[in-house]
């Protein structure tokens, strides 16, 4: 099983950057799917999660209504559309897939190996 986060990169802040993640090796249907970031000397935090059919989604205070997070289930695709960046969203973004109690908390089966945003000021 393997998940391989792409789309980050260096934007200044009030830009847009889109991430995605592809899984393989088996069928994540009936899983949830999140992103979560990790900034230099901090803990990973939640970042946002949707359910097995994309209809419900889930997101932390700090990037509400300038996140979005979509997935096509048949593709085994997750992505997250970042709009209106900010410095502080400088982080290191991975997606993650599994099946936890709360969606927000890190307990996911499967983890992809990040990828870099950085925001300039």
């Amino acid at each position: 099983v393997q998940l391989q986060a792409s789309g980050g990169g260096l934007v200044q802040a009030g830009g847009s950057l889109r991430l995605s993640c592809v899984a393989s090796g088996r069928t994540f249907s009936n899983y949830f799917m999140a992103w979560f970031r990790q900034a230099p000397g901090k803990e990973r935090e939640f970042v946002a999660a949707v359910n097995w059919s994309g209809g419900s989604a889930y997101y932390a205070d700090s990037v509400q209504g300038r996140f979005t997070i979509s997935r096509i289930t048949a593709k085994n695709v997750l992505y997250l559309l970042m709009n209106k960046l900010k410095p502080e969203d400088t982080a290191v973004y991975y997606c993650a897939a599994g099946r936890p109690q709360s969606p927000r908390t890190p307990m996911y089966d499967y983890w992809g190996q990040g990828t870099l945003v950085t925001v300039s000021s």
